[in-house]
Formats: C-alpha cells, sequence, structure tokens
C-alpha cells in the first residue's frame, strides 16, 4: 500500500537541497582567484547561509498550514501526490481532472472572471450543438420510419414475405436508433454538461469555500453543523421508530418478486457473502438500528439502492465499476442513510407503494428479463425498472434535495466510522459521472441535487472528520471478489446475448444496425464530434 512522504521526510529532503546549494556557493567562491579577500569569502558564505536560511523558512510557513488541519483525505494511503497546476494551461484542461485533484489544485489556480465565463458560455454553446444534432437525429429517424410505414400500408397486398419481413425490420432498427438519439439528446449529453460546469464552479467558487472550511474548523463552529455529533453516531436518532419500515420493506421486495420488477439474485455465494461482510461493517457503525439484509442482484446496471426497512440491494455492475473497497463501502452507507433517516417512509405519505408499481409496470410491460438492445432501451430500464432509476430510487427513496444531500453526509460519516477512506464515495461519483455517467449514471444524476453541491458538501465534511490512522482504501478481499466476478459475468453476457431482450423485437432474425448513435465507452466530446450516421452504418 503506498503512501505519500510524511511532513518531516519532505522536510529533511528539502534541507538536503539547501545544503546542497550552500555547498555549490562555497565551491563557485573556492574556484575564483585565491586573491580574495576574507571579506569577500564571508559575504559568499551569508549569501549562502540567507538561501539556506529563506528556503527552510518558507518551507516551515507551508507546513505550518498543512498542519493547522490535515483533512483524512490528504495523508489516506494509496493516495498519489497532486501534481501543482501547470502555467499556461486552460481552464478547460482541468475540467478533464478528477474532482478529488480538482480539489487540491483549485485553491492554487488563479483564472480570472472573464476566462471561467468564457469557457462557461463554450460548455454551453457546446451542449446547445450537441442536443440539437441528436435531437435532429431522432427527428429524421422519425422521417424514415413514416416513409417505411406508408411503404407498408401502400404494398401490403403485393408484398412477399421476404419483402415484408425486410420493411419490418428497417421499420424497427429505425425505431432503435431513434430512442438511442432521444435519449442521448433528453438525458446523456445534459449529464455529462452539468458535470463539466460543476467542474467549472468548483475552479471558480471552492478557493474561497475552502477558506471559509479551514475558518470554521480553527474556530470549532463546524461541531455546530448539522449531524455534527460524530461521537454519538449509533446513538443519536436521525429519525423515530425505524422498526415501522420493516413491513413496508417485505411487502415492497414480495411485490417486486411478484411483478417481475426484481432482477434474479446473483448465483455466487462467496460475492454474496463478501458484500454482506462490508455492508454489515458499515452498519455496525451507523445509526442503522434495525436488521440489515443485502442481496446482490443479477444485474449488469451500475446500482444500488435500500428499500425501507433495511433491505439494501447491490446490482453486480456496480461491483464491477468499483475500484477499491472504499468505493463499494461509500457507495453501501450512502444508501443505508436513506434508510436511517426514513426517506422512504417520508415520501410514502405523498405516493403509495401500489402506484409505484403501476408505473413501473408500465414501462416492464414491454420488457423481459435479460440485454438491452440499445441506449434507448437502456434508458427505458434504468428510468422504470432498475435500480437508482425512476421506480426504486426516484419515488420510493425520495430525490430530493434535501434527503440526497443529507444521505451524502451521513454514508461519509458512517464510512469514516467504519474506518474506512470516506473520499470513496466522490470518487465513485466521478468515476461514474465522468468515466461513464453520462450514459449508465444519467438516471442517478437526472434529478438530483447538482453535481457541484454534492461534490462540494461531500468534500466539506470529509475535511470536518478527524483524522483517523490507517483508513481502509483497498483489500485483498474486495481483490478475490474482483477475479470471482470475471467468470460470472462473462457466462451473464453470454446469457443475454443469446436471448431478445424486448418485447418491442416484434420481427426475429433482422439483422442489428451497423453501427449506433453511442459506443460504450465514448467521451462526450468525441460523441459530439463524431460523424452524422445512417441506418446502414455509413458516415
Amino acid at each position: 500500500m503506498s503512501r505519500s512522504p510524511s511532513l518531516p521526510a519532505k522536510f529533511s529532503k528539502s534541507v538536503r537541497l539547501g545544503l546542497r546549494a550552500l555547498a555549490a556557493l562555497l565551491a563557485q567562491a573556492d574556484r575564483r582567484a585565491p586573491i580574495r579577500s576574507a571579506l569577500s569569502i564571508k559575504a559568499t558564505l551569508r549569501r549562502g547561509l540567507a538561501l539556506f536560511l529563506s528556503t527552510q523558512m518558507s518551507l516551515l510557513g507551508v507546513l505550518g498550514r498543512c498542519q493547522e488541519h490535515t483533512s483524512p483525505e490528504a495523508s489516506k494511503p494509496g493516495r498519489a501526490a497532486v501534481e501543482a497546476p501547470q502555467t499556461g494551461t486552460g481552464v478547460q484542461e482541468y475540467l478533464r481532472r478528477p474532482y478529488e485533484e480538482l480539489f487540491d489544485l483549485a485553491p492554487q489556480l488563479s483564472f480570472d472572471a472573464k476566462a471561467i465565463a468564457a469557457q462557461r458560455k463554450s460548455l454551453e454553446n457546446a451542449k446547445k450543438l450537441c442536443v440539437s444534432r441528436f435531437k435532429n437525429h431522432a427527428k429524421e429517424y422519425q422521417k424514415q420510419i413514416d416513409a417505411a410505414q406508408k411503404e407498408l400500408k401502400k404494398r401490403t397486398a403485393s408484398l412477399t414475405e421476404e419483402q415484408r419481413k425486410q420493411i419490418h425490420c428497417k421499420i424497427q432498427n429505425l425505431e432503435l436508433l431513434r430512442s438511442e438519439a432521444q435519449a442521448l439528446s433528453q438525458h446523456a449529453i445534459p449529464t455529462a454538461y452539468d458535470n463539466l460546469n460543476a467542474k467549472l464552479d468548483l475552479i471558480e467558487k471552492w478557493p474561497a469555500l475552502y477558506r471559509q472550511t479551514q475558518r470554521e474548523i480553527s474556530s470549532d463552529t463546524h461541531v455546530n453543523r448539522r449531524w455534527g455529533d460524530l461521537k454519538d453516531i449509533g446513538f443519536r436518532e436521525i429519525a423515530t421508530n425505524q422498526q415501522d419500515d420493516i413491513k413496508k420493506g417485505q411487502q415492497a421486495v414480495e411485490e417486486m418478486k411478484r411483478s417481475g420488477l426484481m432482477p434474479p439474485e446473483l448465483e455466487n455465494k462467496a460475492i454474496q457473502e463478501y458484500v454482506n461482510s462490508v455492508a454489515q461493517r458499515v452498519a455496525q457503525k451507523s445509526d442503522l438500528k434495525i436488521p440489515l439484509h443485502v442481496t446482490v442482484l443479477q444485474s449488469r446496471e451500475i446500482n444500488a439502492f435500500a428499500l425501507p426497512g433495511g433491505y439494501l440491494f447491490v446490482e453486480r455492475g456496480l461491483l464491477e465499476a468499483a475500484d477499491d473497497e472504499s468505493e463499494l463501502a461509500g457507495v453501501l452507507a450512502h444508501e443505508m442513510a436513506h434508510d436511517a433517516a426514513r426517506h422512504a417512509n417520508k415520501l410514502m405519505k405523498r405516493a403509495t407503494i401500489a402506484g409505484i408499481f403501476y408505473q413501473a409496470a408500465q414501462v416492464a410491460a414491454m420488457v423481459l428479463t435479460g440485454g438491452v438492445a440499445g441506449i434507448g432501451m437502456y434508458y427505458a430500464l434504468q428510468y422504470g425498472f432498475y435500480g437508482l432509476g425512476l421506480v426504486l430510487n426516484l419515488n420510493l427513496l425520495g430525490v430530493s434535495r434535501e434527503y440526497e444531500l443529507e444521505a451524502d453526509q451521513l454514508g461519509v460519516q458512517y464510512a469514516w466510522n467504519a474506518g474506512y477512506d470516506p473520499s470513496g464515495f466522490i470518487r465513485f461519483f466521478d468515476k461514474i459521472a465522468t468515466r461513464e455517467g453520462y450514459i449508465k449514471g444519467a438516471s442517478w444524476f437526472r434529478t438530483h441535487p447538482p453535481f457541484y453541491q454534492r461534490m462540494v458538501d461531500s468534500r466539506r465534511e470529509i475535511m470536518f472528520l478527524p483524522p483517523k490512522p490507517n483508513m481502509i482504501v483497498q483489500t485483498s478481499a474486495f481483490e478475490a471478489m474482483k477475479q470471482q466476478l470475471i467468470p460470472v459475468v462473462a457466462v451473464a453476457n453470454k446469457l443475454e446475448s443469446d436471448k431478445p431482450s424486448l418485447k418491442m423485437t416484434r420481427e426475429q432474425g433482422c439483422e442489428p444496425p451497423k453501427r449506433l448513435e453511442y459506443e460504450a465507452g465514448q467521451p462526450i466530446d468525441e460523441l459530439c464530434s463524431s460523424s452524422a450516421i445512417n441506418l446502414n452504418g455509413k458516415q
């Protein structure tokens, strides 16, 4: 497990560098004419000593400021040192950095308001252009669908079976491409640009907020924040009568299984036991006062969700996406916080489970358990079927600004209290938002509070937490789980590819489009600059 150099080590290194500089000056004096007076030699020594001392005083000032308050993430094991800002680097280059790096770099950056405004305008123009492009794609596909349906109606009496099938396949593929273009323009692209704007906000606003946070820590006013009573975790009461949610949760699980809305359990005992062990470790250090039931589901979605009463579900895709145990623990802690605060119960006063399942069934009616044929139906699944989408999270767990921010804060506290590096949550959030989130994670972000506020509030909470030694980032158990996951994913992918995924796939045996609107892992800038395609995949 790698560690960053300690402050004494950095100071020692600087001393050596200063002594080398002093020795160089002395050697330079020695090489000069031997008639140099003792006075000039003393002057050289004074200059060298002054250089050496000024270097050390400068470093001591920096170290002193660093030691005023060392946040847990600053000293966590396994964290690589963040490079200093490079002169001449534009704002846009920093938008590609992870949130965690930007939090460290932003206080050192010095972009003026004009540069920030210009970049914000550039992002807005790029977003409009990209959204408009895929809206036009959807309109063009609809025109082609209308024309094909018109041809089908006109020629229906004279068509051979092969001709009819060709037109059916053409309409079917056009509908797929249209749904992809609609999902991109309405959800994925706006999500990607929301993330970029959040990073721009961070560059602009974090330096001042960072200084404010340090002042709050120095004056101890941070202990008066909501849920600042860290020493009482497990004894304080976030919400009364958690036990009353157990029956509601049992009913929700049973109803979801009967309705076909619950993905099957992942059939691997070792993986199930590992995820349960991480969740239970966090639960023991949380404010959850009811038993926790953990189940890993066989679903590719990058999601986890908690139903009322301590029923926590983790989808296989989340395990695939997580890179270390602290990331997994951070997400699990967030979901537990929803149950500890009884967010589902509060929302159910406005929406009954029966109403929610009826809404879900409208989408599930056209979806079969299995793979997803393209991004359009991928979104249908996410928004109305699995995980942190319309059914489970947006209604049951309450994607309201207040509830999500509260779950973020409590989740960070629970992960920290269980001994995990609390910045794992930020790293996972950033990964979903940046690397693949604008496609796979858009349902998570669609109605949640803004990226910037969630990231900043989580970072401030991490700074407020007292430092702990040897916080867990990675474990051998996590790495073993990832190895066990490889054959599980391979088998699942094979099964999904061998069966149709949609009931709306009305014509079997059709050759799919040669190229879709979106390719897995495609960056947003590449997506928005790629050439237009037609049904045959030609540019």
